[in-house]
């Protein structure tokens, strides 16, 4: 049984925690060591993170597992002032990983998308990511290919997928 709570400043460095376990893992063989640090760095620093959470830029959110945090996502509603719920970070520990927990995170994502009256879930998700068969298999469709750059001359090479509910 898993729960999930709101995360505040708090919880920053177990965020951090988790995005370090996982990012390796998820990314290690499509993103060179050097981008994955420049990444980590933008989007998961103590200033990136706080600034993220404090102006609820996204709202955090921990899963939890009766032992202890598995997880994380980070959401916003309104999304470019429509009707959307974007998923903008969902990660889940390796070992919790086919146990059904991501599916259950979703349901939770959709229900607060729908109490915020969006009628569509949005993600980004690397084209090369093996989580790309997890978001088809719940209902999520590619919508369009985005190169996305993010500095230092990297690219984020994405997918943007959507689910209406």
């Amino acid at each position: 049984m898993i729960s999930i709570s709101e995360a505040g400043l708090g919880d920053i460095t177990t965020i951090q925690k988790i995005t370090n376990i996982t990012w390796p893992i998820t990314y290690g063989e499509i993103l060179s060591q050097s981008q994955l640090d420049y990444m980590l760095g933008l989007f998961y620093s103590n200033e990136a993170l706080a600034k993220q959470i404090e102006n609820k830029e996204q709202l955090f959110y921990l899963i939890l597992d009766s032992e202890s945090t598995i997880g994380f996502i980070g959401i916003e509603h309104h999304y470019k002032n429509e009707a959307i719920t974007k998923i903008h970070k969902i990660y889940l520990l390796p070992e919790t990983q086919g146990k059904g927990y991501g599916k259950k995170v979703f349901d939770f994502i959709e229900r607060l998308a729908l109490e915020n009256n969006s009628k569509q879930l949005s993600l980004n998700v690397n084209r090369f990511n093996s989580a790309l068969d997890f978001y088809k298999k719940i209902g999520f469709e590619i919508k369009e290919t985005v190169d996305i750059e993010i500095g230092n001359g990297y690219l984020m090479e994405d997918y943007v997928m959507g689910k209406e509910i």
